[in-house]
Parts: structure tokens; C-alpha cells; sequence
């Protein structure tokens, strides 16, 4: 009877002196809101609205509390709410977008920082501004941003790289969450099939990162971050067609292993077998494609919050392009010709935090690249694999030093059936083995509120090249209110040259490749000036992001295409070169759904031999680029963008190849809306490459006699055929649509 009176006692209790608090979270324009924090201060009651934007928080005792509402991308709001009765209170919240968000970043200093608190300019590019321009791999859609573009290095078969303020795609590295990952052979073909679906944001720094991630981090990185399990949809779809024939599809899936155990599954499909000549020069305009791609990432749950993920990826591509009337049959063969790649490639990585009162991370990654390919008659078989691993620890002292200290190893195996991997005796195969340790430091200190200094410095050890030791220093100064940030910067960068595994030129066999002498380690040193300017008025949020950049190369490797027109040449410069530059980026948001984001590069990449100085083949010295969007109601969205590029001087087959040394100015634009239906549905669909550019015709040349019958080249070299003279797409003008469903 005693505990029935105190169960009835406490019940009469919970409904005397609790209440339930329900309502929607929208944003200013009327859009549901999902996974809003709603929580009572001071307090552990709490929850989360759902993908509707509803919320419901239930036995809240008597009293007064402070209701806080809060999301990432939108202002904090706060509100006194006053718990006196049984009545269901109904609480609807409306939240405005905070265009000041300073985005967390990891890929400057290899630990996770604010971007304005950070001594190292990062670039932050969400998914979002991805979607205003859907492409079907991550190497096509880095065209939108500022100082970087995606390079074309062969005619045929269109594969590529990504240059980073001039300098090309070697210098570029790639990584994925924080794991080199594209690396080598991959640099040339794994920028491919990595799923979008997943990509949560990409970060870009440009300048040598040597210091932190060693060997070609010369002339910047691209760190590609995927979601996490937890913060991610059940499942996001995402499919597009364009009148051009091409197919593309991403697939994520967020499932459950166990209650401590959360996977993110992703597939991305590529599909193109139309061929199409526009130009009328017997090849392919746009490489046939046949892709897949399936990635997995696990997240387990430990004691203390402590991190664990490991990833992985496998990709599988056939892609091959050359004369129309080309079949599988003629592969390898002097009948037609064409360049086909078979391509298997895996890769893992992930961070295990140990279990110590320490902050000590192990990060580990590894892949294997396989390549059957062809060009023309020319057979190209190579194998690499590459092992990664290093120990990070993070200790803060005295809250004005942030120590990071690390190891690392990584592991090169590389073959291939070419004469790189030969014996002296010229007969003999050996494979490629490379062993590089190293260890790193870094401090950054904190000299008050406003200034900060970032000491670094890195020593490996390459078993073939020895010693390299890469220092770098960093300064920062911001404003009072945040509103002015001044950076400077000087770093050193190495980078140890595998021509086969980073050049597509010297695979093609349309060039004899000729080496002169061993080539050592190319090395530079860098200076940047940062500074950023924010600009807050009553309708609008302004950002003016200006850098000075320049980098001054020793033993630099350079493809020779002028010495003779027959040959590549690969030799260390007996010179120098110099990458120099202004950048200028503007971002401009406006509360009436207006955005724009523009930005240009001046450069001179210019390469000095013997007292001679020249351009860099292949490189503009003007660059611009714009993506401006209009919301013009919570579910109409149009987006325009695009770029300009100056004239680039272009590999010639001597004086008399009547092609045009330099390219014309050109531009790609695209136009692009957006109609979501719901949270869920989503249709968008529009135009890319508005002026129709496409390259000259006569861009291969002696297209009409690939293997050069009855052609004496030595004499003649100007009717040699040639498929390495290329800037841009032969991919004229073309419509698409698209279709993404999300469900939360």
C-alpha cells in the first residue's frame, strides 16, 4: 500500500510539475530545418528536430529556462521560456542564415582549427558549390575554382591532372580525409569515380606542404573530406544525363552495423559509349568511359569519444579513344588506332586514436594501382603499390604552445614494362622500390589574442636521394572584431620525379623518351602574402581574399618538347623557375537569395636556362572564374557559372608545324536551375558549355596518319603525329538533367 501511495504520489507529481514543448524549426525563408539542437540551458534536456523540422521535448519540471536553439550555418537564438502548467506549450522558431560561419579545417596544420584561426590560407569548398555545376568526377569539377584547373593531357584519351597557380599536376596532392591517397600513377587516372554523394567538403592550400606531408606537396593539396556515418542521410541519390550520351550516378547509404558501429556505403557509376566527332578529324571528340566505383567508410564508437575510422575505395575503368571506326579488336595493333586503359586500383585509410590520456593518432593508408594500356601500338603495364603510416601527437602547453610532433613511413613499389625499370644492361626488369621515413615538428605559438607564429620543420630520408629537409614558418594577425586577417608565410618544398607514373606524354609513344643523367630531387622554396577582409552591412555579407605568391625552383624536371621534336626530354634544369602571382577571391551574399563568388589569378610561370628565359608550356598566365546563383523562393534556385582562361604557348613539331604556338582566350560557361520538391525531391537541369568552345580542329596533328606510314619524322618533324598538343575539351556545347532524392 506504502508504494502504491508513492507511484501514485510521483505521477501525480510528474503531471503537477512537468510539461511537453513542441513546435517546427524553419529558416527565414520558410524551409524545414533538420537536425536543430533544441536544448534547455544548464540542463541535460534536449533533442533534435527531424527531417520535417518538428521537435518535442517532454517532462520538463516547473520553472524558468533559457530554450536554446542552434545549427551550424545559422545564429543561435536564445529564448526565456516559463514552465507553470500541464498545457502543451508551442514554441515555432524561425532562423536566420550566419553568413560569418567559420568552417572547421584540418588540412593546414593537420589538426582542426577554425579557418580564420588558422596561420595556413585554406580554401573551404562545400558540397553545395559543387551541385551548382554537376560533373561527373571530382577532377572536372575543380574548374570552378580559383588558381586551380583541370589540365587535359592527352587528345585520345583525356586523361589529366589538376595545376595549382601554374604549376602542374606532379606538384599537386591529393588527399582523402587527410590520407595521401592519389598519388603516382593515380595522379594521372584516380581523380576519377571517387563518389560525390559523400564528399562532405574540399580543402585547398596552395603553396609546399612538404613540411607536413612530405614529397609532392610542392605546389599545393587537395584534401577531399567525406561525411561522417552519424551526420549523414539514410540515403542520398543523385543521377544525371546529358544530351551528349554520358551517364552518371551516386548512390550513399548510411546503415548500422551495432549500436557502437556506423557505416557509409557510396557507388558512383560512369557510363559513355557515344562516339561523336565534331570536328571532323577522324578521333573521338570525348573518351568512351565504362566506371565504377564503391566506397565504404566505418565509424566505431569508443571509451572517452576516442576516434576510429577506417575507409576504403575500389574503382574499375575501361576508357579508350582514338579513330571512329576503332574496335576492341585492332587493341594494340597498327590496323587503327586508338588508347585503351584498363585500370583496377584499391585504397584504405583511416585514424586509430590510441587509448592513452595522450592525444596520439595513428593515420594509415595504402592502395594498389594496376594498369593494362595501349597506345596505338605502344603496350604500357605498370604496378604500383604504396604503403602509408605515421604517428601524430598533439600536446598543448601552457596554452601558448600547440606542439604537433610526428613519424611517418611510406612505402613506393613500382613496375612497370618499360626501360625506367630496367637493369643497366638495358634487359634486365627491376622493379622500383622506395623507402622514405620522416619526421616531422611543428609549434604553433600563440604570442596574444591577435598574433600567432607557426615554426615547422621536416626530415626525410629517400633511399635512393638521401637526406631532404623542409622548414617552413608562418605568421598571422587578425583584427580586434575578426573582420581583418593579415597572413605571411615561407616554406620550403621537395619533390622526388617518377616520369611513367605522372607524365601521360611519355606514354603515348608518339616521342622517343630520353632521360639525361640521374635526376635528383626537385626542390623550391615559396613566399605568400594573405590577407582577408570581411564586411558586414544591414543586407549583405562581403569577403575580399587577396594573396601574393611566389615560388623560386631548384633541379626542377621539365618535359623538353623544343630541343628535338622527335624526343621528350626529362632532365633536371641547369637554371631555375619561377611561379609568381596575385590572386584575388570575393565572396558577396545577399539576404534576398542573390550569391556570387568570383575570382582571378595574374601569374608568370617562366622556366630560365643559359641566360634564356621562357613561358611554361602549357600554362596560363590569366585565370578567372564566377559562380552566381538566385534563390528565388525556398525551391527555385539558378545558377550560373564559369571561367576564362589566357592564351597558354603550346608543345610545336618545330618551326614548320602550322599550328598556332599559343591558345586563344576561351571561355566555359554553364547555366543550371534547381526545383526541390519537398526534402526530399529534388530536379535540376540545364546547359553546359553556353558558347560552345572547343579547341582548333587541326589540334592532332597528322590525325589522318597516326602510325606515320611512309613518313621520314627525323627529316620531317612536322608531320609526325602528335596528340599532346591540348588546353581544353573538344566537348562543345551540351544540355543535361538530373534527379536527387534524400532520404533523412
Amino acid at each position: 500500500m506504502k508504494h502504491f501511495i508513492l507511484i501514485l504520489f510521483l505521477l501525480i507529481s510528474s503531471f503537477s510539475f512537468s510539461q511537453t514543448i513542441t513546435g517546427k524549426i524553419t529558416s527565414k525563408n520558410g524551409d524545414a530545418l533538420l537536425y536543430v539542437n533544441i536544448y534547455l540551458k544548464k540542463t541535460k534536456i534536449g533533442t533534435s528536430s527531424n527531417e520535417e523540422g518538428f521537435y518535442e521535448i517532454q517532462n520538463i519540471p516547473k520553472g524558468n529556462y533559457n530554450l536554446i536553439i542552434s545549427s551550424i550555418g545559422y545564429k543561435t537564438k536564445s529564448v526565456k521560456i516559463a514552465i507553470k502548467n500541464n498545457d502543451k506549450l508551442v514554441r515555432n522558431f524561425s532562423l536566420e542564415e550566419d553568413y560569418s560561419l567559420d568552417e572547421i579545417v584540418v588540412s593546414g596544420t593537420l589538426r582542426p582549427v577554425t579557418k580564420s584561426d588558422s596561420p595556413v590560407p585554406v580554401e573551404v569548398y562545400s558540397n553545395t558549390f559543387f551541385k551548382k555545376n554537376p560533373t561527373p568526377s571530382v577532377f572536372e569539377s575543380m574548374q570552378n575554382i580559383n588558381g586551380v584547373r583541370p589540365q587535359l593531357n592527352c587528345n585520345v584519351c583525356n586523361t589529366g591532372d589538376i595545376h595549382i597557380n601554374g604549376l602542374e599536376g606532379p606538384y599537386t596532392f591529393v588527399l582523402i580525409d587527410g590520407m595521401p591517397i592519389v598519388s603516382g600513377l593515380s595522379t594521372v587516372y584516380g581523380l576519377t569515380g571517387i563518389p560525390q554523394a559523400l564528399i562532405e567538403r574540399v580543402e585547398v592550400v596552395k603553396g609546399p606542404a612538404s613540411t607536413l606531408y612530405g614529397s609532392e606537396a610542392v605546389g599545393g593539396i587537395i584534401n577531399i573530406i567525406t561525411k561522417k556515418p552519424v551526420n549523414s542521410p539514410k540515403l542520398t541519390t543523385d543521377t544525371f544525363a546529358s544530351s551528349w550520351g554520358e551517364i552518371n550516378t551516386d548512390v550513399g547509404l548510411r546503415y548500422k552495423l551495432s549500436e557502437k558501429t556506423q557505416g557509409l556505403l557510396g557507388v558512383n557509376y560512369f557510363y559513355y559509349q557515344n562516339k561523336i566527332d565534331n570536328n571532323n578529324d577522324n578521333f573521338t571528340d570525348l573518351t568512351l568511359q565504362n566506371r565504377i566505383s564503391l566506397f565504404n567508410k566505418i565509424n566505431i564508437e569508443r571509451k572517452d569519444n576516442k576516434v576510429f575510422t577506417i575507409a576504403g575505395r575500389y574503382v574499375y575503368e575501361d576508357r579508350w579513344g582514338g579513330e571512329m571506326d576503332w574496335e576492341r579488336k585492332y587493341r594494340g595493333t597498327d590496323i587503327k588506332y586508338g588508347e585503351s586503359i584498363y585500370t583496377n586500383r584499391w585504397e584504405t585509410f583511416g585514424t586509430y586514436q590510441l587509448p592513452t590520456t595522450e592525444n596520439i593518432n595513428f593515420q594509415f593508408s595504402a592502395n594498389g594501382h594496376y594498369q593494362d594500356s595501349f597506345y596505338g601500338t605502344d603496350a604500357y603495364d605498370a604496378k604500383q603499390l604504396i604503403a602509408f603510416g605515421q604517428f601524430v601527437y598533439n600536446k598543448q602547453i601552457k596554452e601558448k604552445h600547440d606542439l604537433l610532433l610526428g613519424v611517418a613511413y611510406r612505402y613506393t613499389f613500382y613496375d612497370d614494362n618499360t626501360f625506367a625499370t630496367f637493369e643497366d644492361d638495358g634487359i634486365t626488369n627491376k622493379a622500383s622500390i622506395t623507402h622514405l621515413p620522416g619526421f616531422f615538428l611543428q609549434d604553433e605559438i600563440t604570442l596574444n589574442k591577435r598574433k600567432k607564429i607557426l615554426l615547422g620543420a621536416r626530415w626525410d630520408y629517400n633511399s635512393l636521394h638521401g637526406s631532404i629537409f623542409s622548414p617552413r614558418i608562418n605568421y598571422k594577425w587578425n583584427s580586434k572584431d575578426n573582420s581583418d586577417i593579415f597572413r605571411a608565410s615561407v616554406g620550403n618544398g621537395f619533390r622526388v620525379a617518377n616520369i611513367f607514373t605522372e607524365d601521360h606524354a611519355a606514354l603515348t609513344g608518339a616521342r622517343e623518351v630520353e632521360f639525361e643523367g640521374e635526376l635528383a630531387p626537385e626542390t623550391s622554396w615559396n613566399a605568400n602574402i594573405n590577407y582577408v577582409k570581411k564586411i558586414n552591412t544591414e543586407n549583405s555579407f562581403i569577403t575580399l581574399d587577396a594573396s601574393v605568391f611566389y615560388t623560386y625552383f631548384d633541379n626542377r624536371i621539365l618535359p623538353d618538347y623544343e630541343t628535338d621534336s622527335n624526343k621528350i626530354i626529362y632532365a633536371n634544369l641547369d637554371g631555375y623557375s619561377v611561379s609568381k602571382g596575385i590572386s584575388v577571391n570575393t565572396d558577396f551574399l545577399f539576404t534576398n537569395g542573390l550569391s556570387i563568388n568570383a575570382g582571378a589569378t595574374l601569374m608568370d610561370v617562366s622556366v630560365t636556362e643559359n641566360g634564356i628565359k621562357k613561358r611554361q608550356l602549357l600554362t596560363e598566365s590569366f585565370s578567372g572564374v564566377w559562380s552566381i546563383s538566385y534563390k528565388l523562393n525556398s525551391n527555385f534556385t539558378v545558377d550560373y557559372t564559369g571561367n576564362l582562361y589566357g592564351p597558354m604557348r603550346l608543345p610545336l613539331l618545330g618551326v614548320n608545324d602550322t599550328r598556332t604556338e599559343y591558345s586563344p582566350w576561351y571561355s566555359i560557361q554553364n547555366i543550371q536551375a534547381t526545383k526541390k520538391f519537398a526534402n526530399s525531391w529534388e530536379i535540376y537541369g540545364g546547359v553546359k558549355n553556353l558558347l560552345n568552345f572547343t579547341p582548333a580542329a587541326n589540334s592532332i596533328n597528322s590525325a589522318n596518319n597516326p602510325f606515320d606510314i611512309g613518313v621520314d619524322t627525323e627529316q620531317n618533324p612536322e608531320l609526325a603525329f602528335d596528340p599532346s598538343y591540348v588546353y581544353a575539351s573538344n566537348q562543345g556545347i551540351r544540355a543535361f538533367v538530373g534527379l536527387r532524392y534524400t532520404l533523412f
